[in-house]
């Protein structure tokens, strides 16, 4: 899987915090469920990812890519169960892609984001993909790297 999802409440880590991280990027600290973890595991450097704001907005605000692999989450206290990946920020969504939107459309009724609002960490498939960023006004979204 290339494409993912973050949710994160703009208060506690906002898209504007991620990009002022710049090149270097930031851990994706604090996924405590086992699945959101396994995503994180799977993952490559160079996948990219939405960056959502849940709680507050509840819209995909930006998009992002994988720069480091899983390693040991530094919050985890030691608990060598949690892991997470560095990502950085790519590029502004032009138009915030909302979930009322996201839910209204018929292509993307099966995206992660609809059927398992819980989950920290999704996947999104390279339709979803395509569709968020052609509705966000991506005309030329980034891609991941060929494997």
């Amino acid at each position: 899987m290339a494409y993912w999802l973050y949710k994160s409440e703009p208060f506690k880590w906002s898209w504007e915090m991620q990009k002022a991280k710049g090149a270097e990027g930031e851990e994706w600290t604090g996924v405590r469920n086992y699945l959101a973890r396994n995503n994180m595991r799977a993952m490559k450097i160079g996948d990219k990812g939405f960056f959502y704001h849940s709680n507050e907005g509840l819209e995909v605000v930006g998009i992002t890519e994988v720069c480091a692999l899983s390693h040991p989450d530094s919050t985890a206290e030691g608990d060598l169960r949690w892991d997470c990946v560095d990502i950085r920020a790519v590029c502004d969504m032009p138009k915030p892609v909302s979930l009322k939107d996201i839910k209204a459309n018929p292509k993307l009724a099966k995206m992660s984001l609809v059927t398992s609002m819980r989950l920290s960490v999704q996947p999104v498939t390279e339709e979803e993909w395509f569709e968020v960023c052609r509705m966000g006004g991506l005309d030329n979204p980034p891609l991941s790297p060929s494997e």
